[in-house]
C-alpha cells in the first residue's frame, strides 16, 4: 500500500523508537536473569555480560521492527483493535525467535542466555504493545480535539471533487479541514488568492482533469507565491498497474510511473542476501558439485560438464546462464526434431517435454534432485540473477512472446526459484498461467515473500516435486 511522506516519516520514527525499546528489553532481561533463577530454584552460575550474546542484539534490535512492519504493525494504528495489534506482535516476535533459536542451538548457548532470550521476548511483547496502544490512543484523542488538522482547499468542479474524495481513505480525509471547494473553470484565480490569504490555507489540492492547463498553472503560481503547498492529482493519467511516484533528474521534477519494486532498503537487502546466501550454498554443496562433475564425465564423456546458454536477464539483457549438463552434447541441434516428433507440453513460446529423449540417465537424476541448477549460484554471485525471481528464458523463446505484457516478467532480475518452481511446475501447461504467477510475484514483491518462497523451495527440492 502506498504511503505519504508524512506517514513514511511517522513509520520511520516508530521503527527507531521500537528498536531502542527492544534493546531496553534485553538490558532489563539481563538484570532479571538472577532473580528469575532464584524463583525457579536454580543454582547460581557464572555472571554473563550482555555483550556475550551481542550477535543476538545485532539481529533482534534492527530486524524486529522491520519484521513487524511486514506484518502491518505500523499501519492504521488509530482504528486497530488491540487483539489485531497483539496478533501482529506475536507473529513478528515468533519469527525472530525462530531465527534466534536456530542460532542459539548452533552456538550451543548455555541456560543463562536462554533465560535472557525468553524474558526479553516476553518484555518485547508487553512493551511494544503498550507503546503501540498508547500512541494509538493519543492519536485518536488528538484527532477528536481537532489539533493538527490542515486547512485545505480542493480545486476542481463538483463531480471531480466528489470522485476524488470518494477515492481517498477516510483516515487521510480526517486530517483535513476542507475550507472550500473551488471551481477553477467558473471562478477567477484572484478569488483563490483571497481565500488563501483570509483562511490560512496550508494546502491546495488540484483535481482539475478537465480544466485548461493555463488556468491550473496560474493557480499553482498563486500558491507558490504565498508559500502554500500545491498538490496535483494525476488523474489525467490512467494506469492499471504502474504506481505514480515523484523523482528528479538534476533539478527537474519528474512524475514516475513504476510497475516494478521501487528502490528501497528492502531491495538493497535482497541484493546482499543473494550474494551471501549463494556463497554459503556453494560452499555447503561442494560435495554435490564434485558428485555431479564425476557422474557427468562417466555418463556422457567427451563434452563439457557445464552447459551454457544465452538467456534473457533484466529488461531482456542477454547473459550466459550456467547449468550442469544433463543432455547429450548436440541437444540444441536436436531441438527442432524433438518438437516435430514429440510435440510440446507447454503452449506458447516455451518448450517443455516430460521424458525428453535428449536427457541421459544420470542427467535425469540431477534434474530430479535440482542439482543441475547449482552452477546458477555463480550467476547470482556475480549479480546476473537472484535467488528468487522469474525463471530466465532462452533468447529465442523471449523473441517469440506473442503479447507485449509478457515482457514485464523481464522487468526484474531472473531467479533460480519462484512461485512457478514451487507450485508444481509440471502441472502448469499454459504459458499464460506461468506469466500470471510471475507478474503476481512482481506486483506483490517483498523481502518476506522471497523468504517464504525460499523456505518452500527446500521441500520441493528434497522431494523432487515437479522437477524433470
Amino acid at each position: 500500500m502506498a504511503t505519504s511522506r508524512k506517514d513514511s516519516f511517522t513509520i520511520q520514527f516508530y521503527l527507531i523508537a521500537d528498536a531502542m525499546l527492544v534493546w531496553l528489553c534485553f538490558w532489563i532481561a539481563n538484570l532479571l536473569r538472577d532473580p528469575i533463577r532464584l524463583l525457579l530454584n536454580r543454582p547460581p552460575i557464572e555472571q554473563i555480560n550482555l555483550m556475550d550474546i551481542s550477535w543476538v542484539l545485532y539481529i533482534t534490535v534492527p530486524f524486529t521492527p522491520i519484521v513487524l512492519e511486514r506484518f502491518g504493525f505500523y499501519e492504521k494504528s488509530r482504528y486497530k483493535l488491540t487483539k489485531v495489534a497483539a496478533w501482529q506482535l506475536i507473529q513478528g516476535i515468533f519469527l525472530i525467535s525462530i531465527i534466534i533459536s536456530l542460532g542459539s542451538f548452533l552456538a550451543k548457548l548455555n541456560e543463562a542466555p536462554r533465560i535472557v532470550l525468553v524474558t526479553a521476548a516476553f518484555l518485547m511483547f508487553i512493551t511494544l504493545l503498550i507503546r503501540e496502544r498508547t500512541f494509538a490512543f493519543l492519536l485518536r484523542r488528538r484527532r477528536k480535539s481537532g489539533i493538527g488538522k490542515e486547512e485545505v482547499v480542493i480545486v476542481g468542479d463538483e463531480n471531480e471533487i466528489t470522485y476524488f474524495l470518494s477515492e481517498i481513505d477516510e483516515d487521510a480525509r480526517e486530517d483535513w479541514d476542507i475550507a472550500e471547494h473551488f471551481d477553477l473553470a467558473s471562478r477567477p484565480t484572484d478569488e483563490l488568492y483571497d481565500i488563501l490569504k483570509k483562511k490560512s490555507i496550508s494546502r491546495v489540492i488540484f483535481t482539475t482533469r478537465n480544466t485548461e492547463f493555463e488556468k491550473v498553472a496560474s493557480a499553482i503560481e498563486i500558491c507558490e507565491l504565498q508559500g502554500v503547498e500545491a498538490w496535483i492529482a494525476a488523474s489525467f493519467i490512467r494506469t492499471q498497474i504502474a504506481r505514480p511516484t515523484f523523482d528528479s533528474v538534476g533539478s527537474k521534477p519528474m512524475l514516475v510511473l513504476r510497475s516494478t519494486p521501487d528502490l528501497s532498503w528492502e531491495l538493497f537487502a535482497k541484493t546482499i542476501m543473494d550474494r551471501i546466501l549463494s556463497l554459503l550454498i556453494i560452499l555447503t554443496t561442494l560435495p554435490l558439485w564434485v558428485f555431479a562433475i564425476i557422474g557427468i564425465k562417466i555418463a556422457s564423456p567427451g563434452a563439457p560438464v557445464i552447459f551454457t546458454q544465452m538467456r534473457a536477464g533484466r529488461y531482456g539483457k542477454p547473459f550466459k546462464m550456467l547449468k550442469f549438463r544433463t543432455m547429450v552434447a548436440n541437444a540444441e541441434e536436436l531441438l527442432k526434431t524433438i518438437k516435430e516428433e514429440h510435440g510440446n507440453e507447454m503452449d506458447g513460446p516455451v518448450f517443455k517435454l516430460d521424458r525428453d529423449p535428449r536427457v541421459f540417465r544420470f542427467g535425469a537424476m540431477l534434474r530430479k534432485l535440482s542439482i543441475d541448477e547449482l552452477p546458477q549460484l555463480l550467476n547470482v554471485l556475480v549479480g546476473q540473477m537472484s535467488l528468487v525471481g522469474p525463471r530466465p528464458l532462452p533468447l529465442y523463446e523471449v523473441e517469440a512472446f506473442s503479447q507485449i505484457s509478457h515482457r514485464r516478467r523481464l522487468s526484474i532480475k531472473p531467479g533460480i526459484t519462484c512461485e512457478w518452481q514451487i507450485g508444481g511446475r509440471n502441472k502448469i501447461t499454459r504459458f499464460e498461467d506461468w506469466v500470471a504467477m510471475d507478474l503476481r510475484y512482481i506486483d506483490n514483491w517483498s523481502l518476506w515473500l522471497d523468504f517464504q518462497i525460499l523456505i518452500k523451495t527446500i521441500p520441493a527440492v528434497l522431494f523432487g516435486r515437479g522437477a524433470k
